[in-house]
């Protein structure tokens, strides 16, 4: 028989209230639907047989855009707050898993204590009673009159509790902490992924300023010939001051456009800095001498949509927050059960100091409570309710993610696909229009052509020169939204931040014994 409340309590431990997770599965697509991303062709440049380098941007070739990001990666101050949070998050899972373990408290206290006995006396007539006693009833009052004298009471101990967890209340509370931090994990990863997207799109628009630069110097020598030359027709009588001026203003007109991309190198510069943790002008000597434009990859593998929901740390990230909302439920569920704990105190009691010491003034209490709520107005109810409403958010959350990523892909597909088109078509539009501008020049030199036409020919080349420069800055950041969009660039063990120094000296003893449970980080 008494086997069997212990039988009963060892089943009802094991008992956990609530729905268990299950992952969710995403929306099922089985390949892409952008054309550029049909089964691999030489042509496509985009290949769905191979998954994408988690380190995308060795590919473009670029030892100082690497350089860049490594620097990013281990300075970066939004990077290092996020990994900031994941240790709290993790402190959060220990103090939920501290929930579940016995607490000791130490007490100690002086009281000057007046007991009241006299009036408890006199109130049930006991004096009248004494003093009917005669010859010994001085002496009784006397020593009732010392009791009922106030008292200093003296006491120190230790105090106890130890909530069993039959329902799972605890439990559920860990499950809930652990997949919290699980989650700040992951958004740390999501951080990761987009520092290394900016930082590659800053060093973009720096080298595509640096180009532009270069390109509009070109222009500019360009218009220098073609004011040269009419200067010289004008001497020999073979063209107008209005063509001398107009020439003149072609060329002020295109050396007008060199301060704005000077200023969109540095602005560039700048934020490469910050985004490396460093005040703006620290890479300006790393960085300030011209380069190309990073040289996109033959070949972009971008894998098949089924592995995208692993790569993701965001739809990761909101797998875990549906996994914390649904044990959630279960510390909603577990409420409305009893509460059952073991409590217990041990000390020593004493009116004299001098007795404190003494095993004869000890005192003790040990036993179970146990809590059932019966009305809470509504409130576990309420709080229940609520949970199970957060559940299904984050479950639509969790999809809304997954649709969302599955759409930044596709969009990065049609981008990259039609930007390269229109580069191939601006590439021969350029290689027209250096034609067309030697046939215009040879005409003007024989007298054959009025100048307007060689202005007009310029004008057309210089178009056509920024709008290539452009479209291989808008294709190169193509290639980089695809990476970006397809998760990459946080699974490398070498991709983390480092973070702040964070204090771990333990407190004063004794609580430094909290360490023992995990309490503090080391």
């Amino acid at each position: 028989m008494r086997a069997i409340p212990m039988c009963l309590a060892l089943g009802l431990a094991a008992c956990t209230v609530g729905p268990n997770f299950t992952p969710p599965k995403p929306p099922e697509v089985t390949k892409w639907n952008d054309r550029s991303a049909q089964p691999f062709r030489t042509a496509s440049r985009v290949s769905t047989q191979t998954n994408p380098d988690p380190k995308w941007w060795d590919g473009f070739n670029d030892p100082v855009l690497t350089a860049v990001i490594e620097k990013a990666i281990s300075g970066n101050v939004d990077l290092q707050q996020a990994v900031v949070r994941v240790q709290e998050a993790l402190q959060g899972e220990v103090s939920a898993r501290a929930a579940g373990l016995p607490s000791v408290n130490g007490n100690a206290s002086y009281t000057r204590d007046q007991l009241g006995l006299r009036g408890l006396l006199l109130s049930q007539g006991v004096p009248g009673q004494i003093n009917s006693l005669g010859n010994s009833s001085s002496a009784i009052n006397g020593a009732l009159n010392q009791l009922s004298q106030p008292v200093n009471l003296y006491q120190y101990g230790l105090s106890s509790s130890w909530e069993l967890d039959l329902f799972g209340r605890v439990r559920r509370s860990v499950e809930q902490a652990k997949a919290s931090a699980e989650a700040q994990m992951e958004a740390t990863n999501d951080a990761l992924v987009m520092l290394e997207g900016q930082v590659a799109q800053a060093y973009i628009q720096l080298r595509g300023a640096q180009a532009l630069t270069a390109t509009q110097q070109e222009n500019i020598r360009t218009a220098q010939q073609a004011f040269d030359l009419t200067q010289t027709r004008q001497r020999q009588g073979l063209a107008t001051d209005l063509d001398v001026e107009q020439a003149r203003t072609q060329l002020a007109n295109f050396q007008s456009l060199l301060p704005g991309y000077e200023k969109q190198a540095q602005q560039a510069m700048n934020r490469l800095s910050v985004l490396t943790g460093q005040p703006p002008g620290t890479l300006d000597a790393m960085l300030d001498t011209s380069a190309p434009l990073p040289k996109i990859p033959a070949v972009v593998t971008i894998g098949v949509p089924s592995t995208l929901a692993r790569r993701r740390p965001d739809i990761r990230e909101a797998e875990a927050r549906l996994h914390a909302a649904t044990a959630n439920v279960g510390v909603a569920t577990a409420s409305f059960y009893p509460d059952v704990s073991l409590t217990g105190s041990f000390g020593m009691r004493a009116i004299d100091a001098s007795f404190l010491t003494n095993w004869a003034s000890d005192f003790y209490a040990f036993g179970p409570s146990v809590s059932l709520p019966i009305f809470q107005g509504g409130r576990l109810t309420a709080s229940l309710r609520m949970a199970r409403a957060q559940e299904v958010e984050a479950a639509l959350a969790y999809r809304g993610t997954v649709l969302n990523a599955l759409q930044e892909v596709e969009n990065a597909l049609v981008a990259y696909r039609t930007d390269r088109a229109e580069r191939d078509k601006l590439t021969e539009a350029v290689k027209s229009g250096e034609t067309a501008l030697y046939l215009a020049r040879d005409r003007y030199a024989h007298g054959l052509a009025d100048f307007l036409q060689v202005l007009d020919a310029e004008r057309t080349l210089v178009g056509s020169r920024q709008q290539r420069v452009q479209a291989d800055i808008a294709l190169t950041n193509d290639v980089v939204a695809l990476y970006d969009a397809l998760g990459g660039g946080w699974q490398q063990d070498a991709a983390t931040s480092q973070a702040p120094l964070i204090a771990t000296t333990s407190p004063i003893m004794p609580a430094a014994l909290d360490s023992v449970a995990g309490g503090v980080p080391r």
